[in-house]
């Protein structure tokens, strides 16, 4: 049961971290349509949608993170130790229990997210408009993509990701 439990606050922590921005920034996004927008500023906001949903959404979660997160959920479930049950959306994100690859390459993500969304806070509408659509709908794919994994790794088949937990203890 405590595996259980486990799993579900690792990947609903992590749902949250991810769910929190599109719920902040999506009013943001939407006021950029309050402005009058040039031609400029309409193909970076396409061009920067695309960007975003292929780099961030596709290739960021979809490829990497949520299927991470998920099978790291999975190894919660079958190995719940009272300090990574504590922590689990932090184990969930590798930045608990994993090799010091995982936890150096999770960490140097968390450190460059924070620096992009302050200097994202810099920018004056419409720019910083058009650039939370693009995060918006990056977040939302990657939300998406982590239901559909953490489905996928409790399901039968289970997932085939590394884990990334060290060896002496996997």
């Amino acid at each position: 049961m405590r595996g259980t439990i486990a799993a579900a606050w690792g990947t609903l922590g992590v749902a949250v971290l991810i769910a929190s921005p599109i719920y902040r920034l999506t009013p943001m996004a939407w006021d950029t349509f309050s402005y009058s927008l040039t031609w400029g500023h309409w193909a970076a906001l396409v061009l920067f949608a695309v960007f975003m949903l292929y780099s961030e959404g596709y290739r960021g979660f979809q490829t990497g993170f949520s299927p991470r997160v998920a099978a790291r959920a999975r190894y919660l479930k079958d190995h719940p130790r009272l300090h990574h049950v504590l922590l689990a959306p932090l184990f969930c994100m590798g930045l608990v229990h994993a090799t010091t690859r995982r936890r150096i390459v999770s960490m140097s993500l968390v450190v460059a997210i924070v620096i992009l969304v302050l200097l994202v806070q810099q920018l004056a509408q419409p720019w910083r408009g058009i650039v939370d659509i693009g995060v918006v709908l990056g977040l939302s794919w990657g939300l998406v993509s982590l239901v559909a994994f953490t489905f996928r790794a409790f399901g039968p088949r289970g997932l085939d990701i590394p884990t990334d937990v060290p060896e002496s203890n996997a």
